[in-house]
C-alpha cells in the first residue's frame, strides 16, 4: 500500500525525487495528501544507503549518517539498511543508538552473521562482555569460520580473564587465516603477563613476519618486541630494543600513548615495562621526529 505523508515530506520528497507535484487550481493552498510509490521510495532508501557507505568508506561520517538515517525511513525493511546506520554509529560511538539500529536489522535478517558481531563490538565496548561473547558465539554458529568473530570472541574472553579460553579462540582465527597476526600479537599480550617472555617475544616475531609478508608493517607487536628485548637487559638486545621501538613508533605514534595501548588490551606489566621504555631519551628523540639511532633488525 502506498505510504501517506505530509505536504511538507511531499515536497521534500518530491524535490529529492526530481518530481513535480500537481499543481492545485485554486488561488489558496488547499490542505491534502498525496500518495507514493512505496517502491520507488524503497529504491530511493537503498540509493542512498549506498551513497552513504560509500562516504564511509571515506570516513565522511557527518555526510554518511544523515543519508543513512533518512534510508530507513525510505526502506524501513531493509535489514541491510538498518545495520549500515548501526555500523556508522558504532564508529562513531554513539553504541546506545548502534545497539538500537543493530537490534532492527537483526530482528528483519536472523541470518546475517555480520550483524551479531557488530551487536558484540558494541556491547564490548560498553565493557558488557558476557553479552557481547553472547552475540559473538550467535554470529559464529552461522559462520564458524569467521578468523575476525572468532579474534573478537577471544578478545571478550580476555577481559574477563579468560586467558585459556581467549587463547583457544586466537587460534581458531589463525587456523582458518594464516597470515591473521593480531591474533598472534595477542598471544603475545598474555604470555607476557604470565611471565612467559621467551614465547611472548617468539609471538611478537612472528606476528611482525606475518605482517610483513602480506605488506602490511604493524607498529604494535613491533613495540612489544622492542620492549621485551630492551628489558631482557644484554646490551646486543637493548640496541635492537631501541631501533626497533623507533621504527614501531614512527609507523604509528599512537602506540606511544599508554591508553591507546591500554585500549588495545596490552596488560599491566607490559604498560609498566612500555612507560619506561617510552621515557629513554633516544625514544623521545624519535618522536620529536630526530633521525633513526640505526636501523631496525627483526
Amino acid at each position: 500500500m502506498p505510504k501517506r505523508v505530509g505536504l511538507i515530506s511531499v515536497l521534500f520528497l518530491c524535490s529529492f525525487l526530481s518530481v513535480s507535484p500537481k499543481r492545485v487550481n485554486a488561488q489558496a493552498l488547499v490542505p491534502h495528501t498525496v500518495q507514493l510509490d512505496g517502491a520507488k521510495l524503497e529504491q530511493q532508501g537503498l540509493v542512498l544507503a549506498q551513497e552513504a557507505a560509500q562516504l564511509a568508506q571515506f570516513r565522511q561520517f557527518d555526510l554518511a549518517m544523515p543519508r543513512a538515517r533518512l534510508a530507513t525511513q525510505l526502506a524501513p525493511n531493509s535489514d541491510k539498511v538498518w545495520f549500515l546506520l548501526g555500523g556508522l554509529y558504532l564508529q562513531s560511538k554513539e553504541l546506545d543508538k548502534a545497539i538500537s539500529s543493530l537490534q532492527k536489522a537483526q530482528s528483519l535478517n536472523a541470518k546475517n552473521p555480520e550483524t551479531y558481531f557488530a551487536l558484540g563490538s558494541a556491547y564490548f565496548q560498553q565493557q558488557k562482555y558476557q553479552s557481547a561473547i553472547n552475540q559473538y558465539k550467535l554470529g559464529l554458529k552461522i559462520n564458524p569460520k569467521d578468523p575476525e568473530g572468532l579474534f573478537d570472541l577471544g578478545n571478550a574472553y580476555y577481559m574477563l580473564g579468560k586467558l585459556p579460553q581467549a587463547i583457544s579462540e586466537y587460534k581458531k582465527s589463525i587456523g582458518y587465516k594464516e597470515d591473521f597476526w593480531p591474533a598472534v600479537n595477542n598471544i603475545g599480550l598474555i604470555l607476557y603477563e604470565q611471565g612467559d617472555i621467551k614465547n611472548a617475544i617468539n609471538q611478537w616475531q612472528q606476528a611482525i613476519t606475518k605482517a610483513n609478508k602480506i605488506k602490511q608493517p604493524a607498529a604494535e607487536p613491533q613495540l612489544a618486541l622492542a620492549v621485551a628485548l630492551y628489558n631482557r637487559g644484554s646490551k646486543a638486545d637493548r640496541q635492537r630494543g631501541l631501533a626497533m621501538g623507533e621504527a614501531a613508533l614512527r609507523i604509528d605514534e599512537r602506540y606511544a600513548n599508554l591508553e591507546f595501548l591500554k585500549e588495545n588490551l596490552w596488560g599491566t606489566r607490559l604498560l609498566s615495562d612500555t612507560k619506561k621504555f617510552l621515557e629513554l631519551p633516544s625514544i623521545q628523540a624519535a618522536l620529536n621526529g630526530q633521525p633513526l639511532s640505526q636501523p631496525a633488525g627483526q
